[in-house]
């Protein structure tokens, strides 16, 4: 396949809009991981519009596992915005440390969890597809093709990545740019060129991320 059939075929479906909101939400994506990388907290606010967008976004696109996870990033980033702002001195940029053993037990019970609720989600998603109704519906996971299962198994990295993101520790970038690497074929799969790249430029970012807090870390626990 060439470019025009792997990144511009696919939007010759849409309506503008949705092209629109896809361009839209990714460049407040990168946004928020630009002030991700400066430890800065508009990590948050630009962050909710982006993953707020996807939500729909990648709801239409029957991506549910995704669409879970960018309502969580929502709901995480309200947290996470409130917990930056009280472990600020200057209510902008915060502290970083390494994750503990505790911290990471819990991350494993978040990972698995995930894993299992995204799989019975996929399992019902004839009947979600169906308007919520059993007629003529057969349940099961045999209409998942590989992009679903590439979606569990990212949703479940995300999870504990925002996780990890929220509690400031060094780490959530490991998960990112595992989550993001694998993101940039599942999209181009399911028709979102544009989120293809931005999750291409995610992964670059995530590794500068990563050696960027790393290099400023701070041992304190906070």
């Amino acid at each position: 396949m060439n470019f025009y059939e792997l990144f511009l075929l696919p939007y010759e479906s849409y309506e503008p809009y949705q092209i629109i909101l896809e361009a839209v939400a990714a460049v407040f994506g990168l946004l928020s991981v630009y002030f991700s990388i400066k430890k800065h907290i508009w990590v948050y606010p630009t962050g909710i519009i982006s993953t707020a967008l996807y939500v729909y976004i990648l709801f239409k696109f029957g991506l549910l596992g995704d669409m879970m996870i960018n309502f969580y990033y929502t709901v995480m980033s309200i947290y996470g915005w409130i917990l930056w702002a009280k472990s600020s001195e200057d209510q902008v940029h915060v502290e970083v440390s390494w994750t503990e053993k505790k911290e990471w037990i819990f991350a494993s019970v978040l990972f698995f969890l995930s894993l299992i609720l995204v799989t019975m989600v996929y399992y019902y998603k004839p009947f979600i597809d169906n308007h919520f109704s059993m007629s003529n519906v057969t349940l099961g996971l045999d209409h998942l093709d590989w992009a679903n299962w590439l979606d569990v198994f990212t949703t479940a990295v995300f999870l504990v990545g925002m996780w990890l993101m929220a509690k400031r520790k060094i780490e959530n970038w490991i998960f990112w740019i595992i989550g993001d690497f694998i993101c940039i074929p599942m999209m181009i799969y399911k028709g979102l060129g544009i989120t293809s790249v931005q999750y291409l430029v995610f992964t670059g970012m995530a590794i500068m991320g990563y050696f960027e807090w790393k290099k400023n870390k701070n041992t304190i626990n906070l």
